[in-house]
């Protein structure tokens, strides 16, 4: 995850990253007594607390990758929304908001078939969507899971 500051002076998670881990073990509880609860719906719900310019761009973002990849689902992850496929999470969307960033981050996990070489980016800053951008998502996304 990006962030400004990963630890405070002394080596110590900062409150954002223990804010995160709490939400993370939560999700996990849940999962574990077999919640199975909407997760779009909570995606959705997490989206609309963001903050602006947060909560456009998690709107958009959101659609745009339901539309290009229809078989995605929706999770939160550690307290942000997340993107899966066939039991893996792809990518994710990191708030600026949440850890006092300037930006905020599309993010990918190893499970994203991004590989080109010996290096390639696996986030991105994302400080508004614009058509330009939204086409650089859709084209992410589907080499992502293909």
């Amino acid at each position: 995850m990006t962030t400004t500051k990963s630890t405070t002076a002394n080596g110590a998670f900062t409150e954002e990253e223990r804010a995160a881990m709490k939400e993370r073990a939560k999700e996990l509880k849940s999962a574990r007594r077999g919640a199975k609860a909407d997760m779009e719906s909570e995606v959705l719900a997490k989206i609309a607390e963001m903050p602006e310019p947060d909560r456009v761009i998690a709107e958009r973002l959101h659609a745009v990758i339901k539309a290009t990849v229809p078989t995605l689902t929706s999770k939160l992850w550690y307290g942000m929304p997340a993107y899966v496929h066939n039991g893996k999470m792809i990518c994710f969307f990191q708030p600026a908001a949440k850890f006092k960033a300037r930006y905020a981050t599309l993010g990918f996990s190893d499970a994203a078939n991004l590989d080109d070489g010996a290096m390639w980016p696996a986030s991105y800053a994302l400080t508004e969507l614009n058509a330009d951008v939204e086409e650089r998502i859709k084209a992410l996304v589907r080499q992502a899971v293909s």
